[in-house]
């Protein structure tokens, strides 16, 4: 993957781009029941314009749930979602695709298209607007930014595992939105696109865009997010700077497995290691 050099560089070209600091999502005590469990208990979440949020937690925490919740996806059971500062219901489709971008954790599409195509479905919203003359530049960059020009003319079903995802995340990248939902962005990449995709989360978050990612790799929450929220059992039991919320005590706790957090002896960067051998 290249680094971001082309329209995603350029924050002031981002639609409606929110001043730094500012709330583009916000969830409201938010409860979402499925058959008959709670899987949000309450939630209240922020995410805030120019920060890579990461939501870690154990399977079943809640963090993919939370993620489409945020979405519009998902409808709580309690509680209220809001997209710049207007619930969820009160926006169109259209209007909220134009404001949020969604990776889901899953990659299909039920027909044959190229991967060119499928990246090409992140300028939808803008069709018949004045920015549907920027498409073409948006998905090349994209396209480039991803690594992957050289797919641009293979069936989108026929790539792997790991080239179908960078292929959906260019297509988020194209779609060109102030605010990226990420839903484990990394699982299927290998160790240099995992980096490389959290370096482009970081670039758009520099750009001014508002970025939340689900992840497993509490390493690679440290590294990159600004702020990493810990979910249990459908709660929040931290949110905050990595190095005050990713500590030995609590995620000990919450993963149910002895956890090392330490600093690396030469550079300094915040480890988080499980502890082997015992239970």
């Amino acid at each position: 993957m290249r680094s971001i050099t082309g329209v995603f560089a350029r924050p002031h070209e981002l639609p409606e781009t929110p001043a730094p600091g500012a709330v583009t999502l916000r969830a409201r005590g938010v409860t979402l029941v499925r058959n008959g469990n709670r899987v949000l208990d309450g939630v209240d979440f922020e995410v805030i314009a120019g920060q890579i949020v990461a939501l870690v937690g154990p399977n079943g925490a809640g963090k993919s749930t939370l993620l489409s919740a945020l979405a519009g996806e998902l409808e709580p059971s309690h509680g209220t979602v809001e997209l710049d500062g207007k619930p969820l219901g009160d926006w169109a489709p259209l209007d909220m695709a134009r404001r949020r971008a969604v990776l889901p954790q899953n990659h299909t599409v039920g027909f044959p298209f190229t991967a060119r195509e499928v990246v090409a479905m992140g300028r939808a919203p803008w069709a018949r607007t004045d920015r549907q003359d920027l498409d073409e530049r948006y998905i090349a960059d994209a396209l480039a930014a991803t690594d992957v020009e050289h797919l641009a003319a293979r069936p989108f079903p026929a790539l792997s595992g790991g080239e179908r995802a960078r292929v959906a995340l260019a297509r988020v990248l194209a779609q060109d939105t102030p605010t990226l939902l990420l839903d484990e962005p990394t699982a299927a990449l290998d160790l240099g696109h995992q980096e490389q995709v959290l370096h482009l989360a970081r670039q758009r978050a520099t750009a001014g865009a508002a970025v939340v990612v689900v992840l497993h790799d509490l390493g690679v929450a440290a590294a990159y997010a600004d702020r990493v929220a810990v979910l249990d059992s459908g709660r929040i039991a931290a949110d905050g700077p990595p190095r005050q919320v990713l500590t030995t005590e609590l995620l000990t706790h919450v993963y149910k497995h002895p956890v090392d957090v330490f600093d690396h002896p030469a550079t300094g960067a915040q480890l988080v290691l499980p502890v082997r051998g015992r239970a």
